[in-house]
């Protein structure tokens, strides 16, 4: 018997000042058995900070071709194709030519990661943007995950404030870059 995903549900009151962005985020999100709580959370970080009219998550382990996040146009166009992870070289030379913007939130080891892509063909390498997430404060969330959690996001100046139940965690996001 296969095992089925478990489905978590999230409210995130986003404050995005470095975007101007101020929503509420009601979120179902699908962890499949393969997927580890930092991916999940990871997810979770990257739909936020990237939050912007067309967004969507793709169907996960089933449609393995297409992003785990996508920002399209009001004509179905792709216009940002976000991964979660260390995708390898190809997926990313496919990723930078199927659309304009290309970026990756990681939550894994980045530097055996980078210095495996390094002299990789990838396409507009240098335009692909890279988001690493502080361990720790995914070793925070981990330990705090419920099956329906809120959690108030802050973005200032590319530190992130989270309150989870009361308890208020911060972390700054860096971005890294190929080429």
């Amino acid at each position: 018997m296969a095992l089925s995903a478990t489905v978590y549900t999230f409210t995130v009151r986003l404050a995005d000042a470095d975007r101007g962005v101020y929503e509420t985020l009601n979120l179902r999100l699908a962890r499949h058995p393969s997927e580890t709580a930092e991916f999940l959370l990871t997810r979770l970080l990257a739909y936020s900070l990237e939050y912007t009219e067309g967004i969507v998550c793709s169907k996960g382990l089933s449609d393995p071709d297409e992003p785990a996040i996508a920002v399209r146009d009001l004509t179905g166009a792709l216009l940002s194709w976000i991964d979660i992870g260390t995708p390898e070289a190809p997926r990313l030379h496919k990723a930078a030519k199927a659309a304009r913007r290309v970026a990756v939130y990681t939550h894994r080891d980045l530097d055996s990661w980078l210095a495996r892509l390094g002299g990789e063909r990838i396409h507009r390498v240098e335009a692909l943007e890279i988001y690493a997430v502080e361990r720790e404060l995914l070793a925070a969330l981990v330990a705090r995950l419920e099956r329906r959690l809120e959690i108030d996001l802050s973005v200032a100046e590319r530190t992130l404030y989270l309150t989870v139940n009361g308890e208020t965690l911060t972390s700054t996001l860096a971005q890294h870059r190929l080429g």
